[in-house]
């Protein structure tokens, strides 16, 4: 109590710091699950990809990232062990900021598309584990996150192997592609307003004291797909057949009629991502704010200013402008060569399997679901289609991220304890 009266105002100014470094790292790396998509395919440029993931990435932050936070991000420490020690769980939550922070600037500078939610988990961890004691984790917690990793990559890939042979049947493999896809794509545009307006609802709108039982969710998900539907037949019957913008490539007018569904489901999952993600930098943030601001008390949760979530909404969009276009690229044109047809069916999957997971309450990474539903789509057109040098090193990324996390966490957390003292 003595350490957090004496030092408290230092302590929270370098929790906002470490939190707004934190959220760069997801701005930096974990925004490519919503863009790179729609960038590798060719349907937006950077430029046009950075200004729609500035506008609706801070929308979801601010608007949908949490009003409330749980002091313990995940529930993967045991909070009654700080109660004598407060300024420990201080520590700890300032180290795992901080260690999160430099693996994914690390991550980023290489083009790895890592997990923020596995960098931050593997630094509580890893503090909690040797600066407080084993006992203070939940495992059953970690194991089920670990679970995730194989999951979620093949439940993505498998909806994406699906989505895209569906599509190569009914428009890309026919005499006549291009009348077929602006037949069958509003029908695939209703599937997208509807995914993705779920994804937001059990996602986002919770965390501004919006909870709507699951029939009502369903009912305004599907009115959403209806709606995105119609707009989109709307738009789609404006694209007129030119014959000579396919004599390079057959699909040429069939792929502008794939890239205007792109453009929507880009906005949509980064304002779904800003929601959901943003929790990974300022959760922590949040733990040490109630800590400080009771005067040592630890409690289950602690209330957010704006200003916290404003941090995380900066952070974010600060780091998708100055280092995001690395691991854009490896998502959109590292795996294998997207399309605007190709993107969609696997940002379509990536949804489809957030809103499984978010349904029965298994923590999963959006980057690995977003890497797994790429890899679905090349693996529908065939072994040769994908990059298998790449494919290993992201792979290789993952199996570091939580040992990496845990590790610069310990060292950060007895520099901190050495600084402050215990």
């Amino acid at each position: 109590m003595e350490i957090i009266a004496n030092y408290g105002s230092i302590l929270l100014v370098l929790a906002i710091a470490f939190g707004l470094f934190m959220a760069w790292g997801v701005g930096a790396n974990d925004v490519a699950n919503a863009m790179g998509t729609s960038v590798g395919s060719g349907a937006i440029t950077i430029k046009q990809a950075i200004i729609i993931a500035v506008i609706f990435e801070f929308a979801g932050a601010v608007l949908a990232g949490g009003e409330v936070t749980a002091t313990i991000r995940k529930g993967i420490l045991d909070a009654s062990l700080f109660t004598n020690e407060p300024h420990l769980l201080i520590y700890g939550m300032l180290a795992s900021l901080l260690s999160a922070g430099v693996w994914l600037m690390i991550a980023s500078s290489l083009g790895w598309p890592v997990s923020t939610t596995h960098s931050i988990v593997g630094a509580i961890v890893g503090f909690g584990a040797v600066g407080v004691g084993v006992d203070a984790v939940a495992w059953g917690k970690v194991g089920k996150i670990a679970m995730s990793w194989i999951v979620s990559p093949i439940l993505a890939g498998s909806i994406a192997f699906v989505l895209f042979k569906s599509l190569q049947s009914l428009i890309i493999d026919t005499s006549k592609p291009f009348e077929n896809a602006k037949k069958y794509v509003p029908f695939y545009m209703f599937l997208v307003g509807f995914v993705i307006s779920l994804v937001t609802i059990f996602k986002g709108l919770k965390h501004v004291g919006l909870e709507f039982d699951i029939m009502t969710s369903y009912l305004l998900a599907t009115i959403f797909g209806t709606l995105v539907a119609v707009i989109g037949a709307i738009v789609i019957r404006r694209i007129h057949l030119d014959p000579d913008e396919n004599k390079d490539f057959h699909f040429t007018s069939m792929e502008r009629v794939f890239g205007v569904l792109m453009i929507v489901t880009a906005a949509a999952m980064a304002f779904a991502h800003g929601s959901n993600d943003v929790a990974n930098a300022i959760g922590p943030l949040a733990a040490i704010y109630g800590v400080i601001e009771s005067g040592g008390i630890i409690g289950s949760k602690s209330s957010l200013p704006v200003g916290i979530l404003l941090v995380g909404g900066i952070g974010i969009v600060f780091g998708l402008v100055t280092y995001g276009h690395k691991v854009i690229a490896t998502i959109g044109t590292g795996i294998t060569q997207l399309t605007p047809s190709r993107g969609f069916a696997a940002t379509l999957a990536a949804a489809t399997t957030v809103v499984i997971a978010s349904g029965t309450g298994l923590p999963v990474s959006t980057t690995q679901v977003l890497v797994g539903a790429v890899l679905g789509v090349g693996l529908a057109r065939g072994m040769a289609a994908l990059d298998l040098r790449m494919i290993n090193k992201i792979f290789l990324s993952w199996l570091i991220t939580l040992p990496a996390g845990a590790l610069m966490s310990i060292l950060f957390f007895f520099i901190l304890k050495g600084i402050f003292g215990a």
